[in-house]
């Protein structure tokens, strides 16, 4: 049996509830900034081991919230693991990132695709987030995760990462229909491999478009907008999922806000490139936001973390439905000591606004 949950902020924040201050977690938070998991990640060997071993991949999830007040802990993962037990062959080369040694590139390759057996190739997750639901004994709540549709789409057909994923746009402009054969598949693997976090224990689920942004107005509704909004769907009609919020996170779409909200998500991430007072406009109240400190903030001294954070909250104002975060990941050389300064400036500055 799960312990119950101590602190409530941040599902508070994202049904838009009132809350004692404004809840903070950051993107990454789990990760190359922090020495302790620097040695656990040795003592594993790869990124790939640690992130396969349950209890490793728990160890390294709980890191951050003995460090810091967080008010979310989030499964220590990688977007790529769902085309990865799709048998596509991916490696993480030192200092050039994930590479797939069959990357999706025709239709015989779509229609090699499958969704996922959860309690197969995928088990490794659902035990992790088992033991680390149980471990965070109800001290915070916990966050599954998964890359969209169309950014799990760019890495697969381009075969590795890449500034602009010219590969997959080819794709959308030469083959829209085998593009949309490949968004489908993914679609549904991510909805099944999401209420298959749900079941084992998380307690909101987030879903990352790190590669939205690159598209243009009318591309982005069809091959990014289009798989998210049918995901929500999906975990809507599941029984595990379908009471949990869901995040979508479309980095550097901040011209389709509108839209996101109306997808049935409970809370859009935003980036640092738009201001949250006019994200707040253009969601018109239908879903929380979360976000956006620039990450480079981080790099700055005390006294400028302190004030840019006063700003973010400042401008999303003291309304309900604000969780704080990054626009964007941690950066592996952040002081750690910067974060401290980040979540107790955030919860301090977050009491005083709702003061008055």
């Amino acid at each position: 049996m799960n312990a119950p949950l101590k602190n409530d902020r941040f599902l508070r924040a994202l049904r838009r509830e009132p809350t004692d201050t404004t809840p903070v977690w950051v993107m990454r938070q789990a990760g190359r900034y922090l020495p302790e998991y620097r040695a656990t990640r040795a003592r594993a060997g790869s990124f790939m081991a640690l992130a396969q071993n349950p209890e490793l991949a728990c160890e390294v999830t709980l890191q951050p919230l003995q460090r810091f007040e967080l008010d979310a802990a989030i499964l220590f993962s990688d977007i790529l693991t769902v085309p990865d037990a799709m048998g596509l062959g991916l490696s993480f080369a030192q200092g050039e990132g994930p590479q797939f040694a069959r990357p999706v590139r025709s239709a015989a390759d779509v229609g090699r695709l499958a969704v996922p057996d959860m309690d197969g190739e995928l088990r490794y997750v659902m035990d992790a987030v088992r033991l680390i639901r149980r471990e965070l004994a109800g001290r915070a709540p916990l966050i599954g995760f998964s890359g969209s549709p169309w950014t799990l789409a760019c890495y697969m057909v381009e075969g590795q990462g890449s500034r602009d994923f010219a590969a997959p746009k080819a794709m959308c402009w030469n083959e829209p229909a085998l593009a949309h054969r490949l968004l489908d598949v993914l679609a549904r693997s991510v909805a099944a491999y999401l209420a298959a976090q749900a079941a084992a224990g998380a307690q909101a689920l987030m879903v990352f478009d790190t590669w939205g942004g690159l598209l243009g107005p009318a591309p982005f509704r069809e091959f990014s907008l289009r798989y998210m909004a049918q995901v929500v769907e999906a975990l809507k009609a599941d029984p595990h999922a379908r009471d949990l919020p869901v995040i979508l996170f479309s980095k550097g779409a901040n011209g389709h806000l509108a839209e996101l909200a109306g997808t049935g998500c409970a809370a859009l991430g935003v980036d640092w490139t738009v201001d949250l007072a006019d994200a707040r406009r253009a969601v018109a109240g239908k879903v929380a936001l979360q976000g956006n400190l620039d990450p480079a903030v981080l790099r700055a001294s005390p006294e400028v973390i302190r004030r840019e954070a006063r700003a973010v909250l400042d401008s999303f104002g003291p309304h309900p439905g604000h969780v704080f975060n990054l626009g964007h990941g941690i950066t592996p050389e952040v002081d750690p000591a910067h974060v401290k300064v980040l979540v107790d400036e955030v919860h301090a500055y977050g009491r005083a606004l709702r003061a008055g």
